[in-house]
């Protein structure tokens, strides 16, 4: 049996996704690349936009014409969102929602088996309901691994359906956590991604935290590197952030969840935080990990309903001035389900795009500035995927992309490198000599 999955969305759905692709390997399944003949074909949804089920939407359309025998599974966010509407989707065989992946597999066995012919499994979040245990051993790199450590999101954005589609917050249990962070690193990872929805609230349903967490993985022998995922600025207090420096193996490159640097804004979009509290939990990290050694990046939305042309500038100003080295610029789009829908003022389409092109052009200006002034410096970088035999891609410990010229090395190692012009894209570098880490 043959099986091909196809994932929409975060890191914590690849993450899904991936130990998903393991559980059916494990009984038997080949997993085979998007566009190859297959028995099974899995969309694991993202319904953070409308356009994220017109795609899921599509390709079950598409699987189902092409390999009209094949069971079509819809699971993920879409349909735990949305459960009515998905399940009324006559192209996926097994409908499943976010809450319940280890039944996949069982539900899938059931329609090829004949026992039923179709299989809607939508499960709601329920409070008190527990973290469920989707642990993973391989990722598709070999070089960095990604590790769920809690679902759920316990705030109400305006712009947001996950709470709806994730439901509460839950922790996974640390032992979980480091058992799984020793099997990575015995399979030889060296570097490895605390992947949550909520990151900052790990731990608040079960009398732990995040600090302490990231404090126990570093005591893994074998992994040299944890990087952290997005976190709330407001969620990160002065204690956590003096522990978290504290502990060396963790990069000093932080996601920080902006969303728009106009105060404004973010009080419409129901965030918990305003543009001078944000700048003040960053100038907290600069000084904690020190300013040339730390790095930020963010996500920003252009166009929320009510934005005006003067709130989008100061936004844009703000950003531009916060120097950070990667933003993710999304035009607002309008969901179904969450408040902001309703609101009045919405942006034109035309207007949100030609927002969207601004900020990212002047985001990316001081993306290409910050990466000129690091030329001639040395850094760590993890080689990941071989370009040549002698050339890798790979990321600095502040998230840096480079190109390195690593002769005599390999994927997986972690070496020291002098750092050249920027392309574009990445830095070029070139490997020192004896300067594996």
């Amino acid at each position: 049996m043959r099986v091909c999955f196809y994932t929409l969305g975060c890191k914590v759905n690849q993450n899904e996704t991936g130990a998903l692709a393991q559980l059916f390997e494990q009984n038997g399944f080949t997993v085979v690349e998007n566009g190859e003949a297959a028995d099974v074909y899995v969309v694991n949804s993202c319904t953070v936009t409308n356009f994220g089920d017109q795609k899921s939407r599509k390709w079950l359309r598409r699987a189902k014409r092409e390999n009209p025998g094949a069971v079509t599974v819809l699971t993920g966010c879409y349909p735990q969102a949305f459960p009515e509407e998905a399940a009324g989707i006559a192209e996926a065989d097994v409908i499943t929602g976010s809450g319940n992946r280890l039944s996949i597999l069982q539900d899938v066995q059931k329609v090829l088996s004949g026992e039923e012919a179709r299989v809607v499994d939508i499960r709601p979040h329920v409070k008190g309901e527990t973290f469920e245990e989707l642990p993973m051993d391989r990722f598709a790199d070999h070089t960095r691994a990604f590790v769920k450590v809690e679902d759920g999101c316990n705030r109400r954005c305006a712009y947001c359906v996950i709470p709806r589609a994730r439901g509460p917050v839950r922790s996974r249990s640390e032992a979980s956590i480091l058992e799984e962070l020793r099997r990575l690193a015995a399979s030889g990872y060296r570097e490895v991604v605390l992947t949550a929805i909520s990151l900052p609230s790990y731990g608040s349903d079960t009398g732990t935290g995040l600090a302490d967490l990231v404090e126990h993985a570093a005591q893994v022998e074998g992994i040299e590197r944890i990087r952290l995922g997005s976190l709330d600025p407001d969620m990160l207090t002065d204690r956590d952030i003096a522990r978290l420096a504290a502990v060396p193996k963790l990069c000093p490159q932080f996601h920080l969840s902006l969303q728009s640097g106009c105060s404004r804004t973010l009080r419409a979009m129901r965030r918990p935080y305003t543009a001078d509290q944000y700048a003040q939990v960053a100038r907290k990290l600069k000084d904690a990990f020190g300013e040339e050694n730390v790095s930020f990046t963010t996500d920003v939305i252009v166009g929320f309903p009510g934005e005006t042309e003067q709130d989008f500038e100061e936004s844009l100003d703000f950003v531009v001035g916060q120097r950070f080295l990667k933003v993710h610029v999304f035009p607002y789009s309008r969901r179904e389900g969450t408040p902001a829908f309703d609101f009045p003022n919405q942006v034109p389409e035309h207007e949100k795009e030609a927002r969207s092109h601004r900020m990212t052009q002047a985001a990316e200006a001081v993306r290409a500035e910050l990466a000129a002034s690091l030329q001639g410096r040395t850094a760590e970088v993890l080689l990941e995927t071989p370009l040549s035999a002698t050339l890798f891609t790979g990321y600095t410990r502040q998230y840096l992309p480079v190109a390195v010229s690593a002769p005599g090395h390999r994927s997986g190692e972690i070496v020291t490198v002098r750092l050249g012009e920027w392309d574009g894209q990445r830095c070029r570098a070139e490997a020192l000599p004896g300067g594996t880490v």
